[in-house]
């Protein structure tokens, strides 16, 4: 090689180094993300490894990996343990109303910020932004006073005493989640990525602003639509404090309090509980898998705007 030209030793040595295994930094991209995915599935592996356990080796040892003996008995046994039907049919119910309560009213206050020229709209708009640094602890009180005085209801008079008002019924269950103020700027950043001419050309054909909305601006926000109904419909099925505070009856009661009866004094039927948990995650893991496409649209196209 000593006699070669130059021009033939550049060639054989780029020819070297392309055939060795090339670094790829990219892979030190995607590590934080993969050790990020295994810390947030190591308490949904470990829900369902236990549901699967018999109870004597969840004492005997807790930190076992994976169960010696495979058991989906705990399942079934779990639905025995109490009226699940009715604990499902009551969070279901709530849920799906709050979804589509929050899209009808959300969807409306959306466009009316988006699109409708009132006055004070920027300082309105801000003052239900800031709704949102306020914890919903911080309201259970006031709203549970004003639902328990309800005039005319559930027992009360004209003057809202001497009854219990909206407390342990399905509209006092669902009354802190008919609006959210998230659900309204979801649907206003949508509303302001699609285009205004679409409204000109209709009120020039004579439509009104409601027409307007529900013709043309609303078929186009079924991605938004679909986010805002998922979140709407976990955020209810989730809740856990309010359901607490309002029902009296084990008949108004919902999944989340429905956990409980696993929980004794001295002791918790840890397999039981598990199960019973891994059961409840399933309708919000199909929700999301079924309109994940629409979720992710969704998402990604509100934020296009300010």
């Amino acid at each position: 090689m000593i006699g070669s030209p130059p021009g033939s030793r550049l060639v054989l040595a780029s020819q070297g180094r392309s055939s060795r295994p090339a670094f790829r930094p990219r892979v030190l991209l995607y590590l934080p993300s993969v050790v990020l995915c295994a810390v947030i599935l190591l308490p949904v592996f470990w829900m369902l490894v236990t549901s699967l356990k018999l109870p004597d080796e969840v004492v005997l040892d807790p930190y076992a990996l994976l169960p010696s003996h495979w058991d989906v008995g705990n399942y079934p046994a779990a639905l025995a343990s109490a009226n699940f039907t009715l604990f499902f049919f009551n969070s279901g119910s709530i849920s799906i109303a709050s979804a589509i309560l929050q899209v009808a009213l959300c969807g409306g206050a959306g466009y009316a910020f988006a699109r409708l020229p009132f006055p004070g709209r920027g300082p309105l708009f801000a003052l239900t932004l800031a709704t949102i640094m306020v914890p919903p602890q911080v309201t259970i009180v006031p709203l549970f006073v004003l639902l328990k005085d309800v005039p005319l209801v559930g027992g009360n008079g004209l003057n809202g005493q001497g009854g219990f008002g909206l407390l342990n019924s399905y509209p006092g269950l669902l009354a802190p989640h008919v609006v959210g103020a998230f659900g309204i700027f979801l649907m206003r950043q949508f509303f302001l990525t699609l285009p205004g001419e679409l409204a000109d050309a209709a009120r020039i054909d004579g439509a009104g602003e409601f027409m307007i909305c529900w013709r043309i601006y609303v078929p186009l926000t079924g991605s938004a639509i679909a986010t805002l109904a998922i979140f709407s419909f976990q955020d209810t099925w989730n809740d856990f404090l309010w359901p607490l505070v309002i029902t009296k009856s084990s008949s108004m009661q919902t999944l989340q309090l429905a956990l409980s009866i696993f929980q004794q004094e001295y002791s918790t039927q840890w397999t039981l509980l598990m199960a019973a948990t891994a059961m409840i995650c399933v309708p919000i893991v199909v929700l999301f898998v079924v309109f994940q496409r629409y979720f992710r649209q969704g998402v990604v196209l509100s934020g296009l705007k300010g």
